[in-house]
């Protein structure tokens, strides 16, 4: 980690000269560092720490090396090309969609590590920053609750992108490094039980110092927290956790956060109240065709155009479901059905966490604690305000649990990589249907699932050697 480390942070001064000159009215406006900002003017005042983290979530949505390695959304589209629910047809994210994108030198494995820890040192930056600065208890405690939170969700990235699915059995297994402080020195690989436990800690503390007040939905506030959270426990089958975090994200109101209506709009507005968490874009700072969901075919937008959805995927919709924003053409193969989901504007914002999701997870956690009927009662509550002809389940059992998982597939495809990640955490593997471009089936647990240590890093860290990918 030397390399990166040296090339991105000399010191807090160059973290924050980046952060601060990209965030406030000229800042915003300019990416690009043009001078450099003192310590004491960021850390001096509790909006110049706002205006640090704001430029952490304006690097969040850039282009950090190239059309599919930009931020957090094209880690997200990258686990989405690698399930069944969508159909690559080419250009970016092709070797994503082959599975086959994992090798030490591959441009997708640096990318999954580099950009995290790039995220890290500048929270590492903001965290120690204020921990020594003159701002009130009440600041500090506030601020540094949403640099703990997004610190915890960038480690919980390395950890789903560079081991197996986390199980209370496989606790030793070699992780990713946890840095808590600026250095130019390489630690050696941790294991995957440290890192998740430093994850849950990060979160937990964020939890305790947050409200639900921020400056706007780009950034973190203890919903914000509790919906990474309850992804995390989702991750570690901590089913009790997972239900309490989620409900406390959405805060427990089904009718007062969903907008049925909305759905067919697009997914390019911040301001939609299912939106818990999202990256705002305006004209003059577009991200332009490297937002992933551009890649979507949208007949009345295009853009990349390389995305379809599998039919068989499309049919389990109903005809009167809000989210059926299918469109079937006359072709026989794989490009027969597109979407109108995600509209392609270079303005359009882009989504990270929706209440829907929660309410999911809240209902998923109930099933896995044996309350089935809690579970099909807050599904249910869902369902309908999706379509008004549902019907509520009777399933039980495995039935019960399908039925929850194509849910969250449904509700959630082209955000997160809902498909993959669900496979992943309960060791299931995915299996492509044939009229897929690539057909190729992942096995419970197959290493595909997760990348080898990038070479960049193994040439730059004299703790870690070429070893670290023997078996991967």
């Amino acid at each position: 980690m030397k390399n990166y480390i040296k090339t991105g942070f000399l010191s807090l001064l160059c973290a924050s000269s980046f952060i601060f000159v990209g965030c406030s009215e000229d800042y915003l406006n300019d990416p690009q560092p043009t001078e450099i900002v003192a310590e004491s003017v960021i850390f001096g005042s509790r909006t110049g720490v706002e205006a640090f983290l704001s430029g952490i979530a304006r690097r969040a949505r850039g282009q950090f090396s190239s059309v599919d390695a930009a931020g957090v959304n094209s880690i997200y589209f990258a686990r989405t090309l690698k399930g069944n629910d969508l159909i690559h047809a080419r250009s970016w994210w092709g070797f994503d969609y082959d599975n086959d994108n994992r090798e030490p030198t591959y441009r997708r494995t640096s990318f999954s590590w580099e950009f995290p820890y790039y995220m890290i040192n500048q929270l590492n930056a903001c965290i120690n920053g204020v921990e020594t600065s003159e701002l009130s208890e009440v600041d500090k405690s506030e601020l540094i609750g949403q640099a703990r939170a997004l610190r915890g969700f960038y480690y919980f990235q390395l950890a789903l992108e560079f081991q197996e699915g986390y199980t209370s059995s496989n606790r030793d297994l070699p992780a990713p490094p946890i840095y808590t402080e600026l250095s130019t020195e390489g630690k050696p690989m941790g294991t995957l039980g440290e890192l998740y436990d430093f994850i849950v800690e990060d979160l937990t503390t964020a939890i305790s110092s947050l409200s639900e007040d921020r400056l706007g939905k780009s950034y973190v506030n203890v919903n914000v927290a509790n919906g990474i959270l309850a992804r995390v426990y989702l991750a570690m089958s901590n089913w009790d956790g997972a239900e309490d975090a989620a409900n406390a994200a959405y805060g427990g109101n089904v009718a007062a956060v969903l907008d049925p209506d909305s759905y067919g709009n697009g997914f390019d507005d911040i301001s939609n109240v299912e939106w818990i968490w999202g990256n705002p874009q305006t004209g003059d700072q577009s991200n332009y065709y490297y937002n992933a969901p551009s890649a979507f075919v949208d007949p009345i937008n295009p853009a990349y155009n390389n995305i379809y959805i599998n039919e068989f995927f499309a049919n389990e919709f109903t005809a009167t479901d809000a989210r059926n924003t299918f469109t079937y053409g006359t072709a026989t193969d794989f490009t027969k059905v597109t979407s109108t989901k995600f509209v392609f504007a270079f303005s359009s914002d882009i989504v990270l966490m929706r209440t829907a999701e929660m309410i999911l997870i809240e209902a998923e956690a109930k099933f896995r604690q044996g309350d089935e009927i809690g579970a099909r009662d807050l599904m249910f509550e869902l369902q309908s305000n999706r379509d008004p002809m549902a019907v509520k389940s009777t399933n039980t059992g495995s039935a019960l649990e399908e039925e929850i998982l194509l849910e969250r597939r449904k509700e959630l495809y082209g955000e997160y990589g809902v498909e993959w990640f669900d496979a992943k955490r309960l060791q299931r593997g995915i299996v492509r249907t044939p009229n897929h471009r690539i057909v190729k089936t992942l096995e419970p647990n197959d290493k595909r699932f997760y990348l080898k240590i990038p070479q960049v890093e193994i040439d730059a860290n004299e703790n870690i050697d070429d070893s670290v990918n023997s078996g991967r």
